[in-house]
């Protein structure tokens, strides 16, 4: 499985824009429609966030729920990966409802907090990572370990060695973000030199950082995040016309760099998913 890489879909993130890009899927059904179309691009996995009528982000665990069995009709193995973190008013209990109504495979783990966009706090408060931690044992919830700073990726290690995190850990290295660890490719060195032994990782940068984080990370032997949550433009002034776009594009790099993209189930057997 060593030559095995993981693609992961996030299409739309917790700011999503029509004006920005009129291609953003947002309500539940242009986002199963998305899944499904990254599903058969060869993403194994597709990170969801919820949009509400107005087209902001949403804890709504009924909007996950609709656009799941959206997804789940339609036959589709890909493994899903919902955001703990799409609303940043919402409370602990609205950001863990769903996972224990909807009982996902995987669910973003943000592991610290940080001033986000230099604008606000994207708080994360130890008192409600231990209880995620814990939500997400006893629904068997593999956590997607996201990492902004050097600093998270140390919290994890305390929550790991507290029995909150259950190994096998996955963790996705999130560079570019306003307030978080600039997408350079020494960063991105640095970070995987951290990494505990017998863990998964993947990683993706943000904007103009895609490119060069995607390119890296396949040089690193890590697994690698597409979508429009993270870049909605293909190429410079060139707006996506489409998450498949992106996730075709990964496949065509996977393949010129001699390496094999994972199937839903070679993606399960990678992580230890049950």
């Amino acid at each position: 499985m060593k030559d095995k890489v993981i693609i992961t879909a996030a299409l739309t993130g917790a700011f999503p824009a029509k004006d920005k890009n009129p291609n953003i899927p947002l309500t539940p059904k242009e986002i199963a429609d998305d899944v499904i179309e990254v599903w058969k691009a060869g993403a194994a996995i597709a990170h969801l966030h919820m949009t509400d009528e107005e087209g902001n982000g949403t804890m709504d665990k009924e909007r996950f729920k609709e656009t799941v069995q959206l997804i789940r009709q339609r036959e589709c193995d890909i493994i899903l990966n919902l955001t703990t973190s799409g609303d940043l008013n919402a409370t602990d209990e609205t950001r863990m409802a769903h996972l224990i109504e909807l009982k996902p495979e995987m669910a973003s783990f943000d592991a610290g907090s940080m001033n986000w966009m230099h604008k606000t706090i994207f708080l994360n408060t130890p008192t409600f990572l231990e209880k995620l931690g814990q939500v997400m044992i006893d629904n068997n919830v593999k956590p997607e370990i996201e990492v902004f700073d050097s600093g998270m990726l140390y919290n994890t290690l305390h929550y790991v060695k507290k029995g909150l995190v259950a190994e096998p850990t996955h963790y996705q290295f999130v560079l570019g973000a306003p307030g978080g660890t600039a997408a350079t490719v020494e960063n991105l060195v640095y970070l995987k030199s951290l990494l505990p032994e017998n863990c998964t990782w993947s990683a993706f940068g943000i904007g103009q950082g895609h490119l060069p984080i995607l390119y890296t990370t396949l040089a690193l032997g890590g697994h690698i995040r597409v979508g429009m949550e993270d870049n909605i433009y293909y190429a410079k002034g060139q707006i996506a016309k489409s998450n498949a776009e992106f996730v075709e594009r990964a496949v065509r790099i996977i393949h010129e760099l001699n390496k094999e993209v994972a199937t839903p189930a070679e993606a399960r057997q990678i992580l230890g998913l049950k």
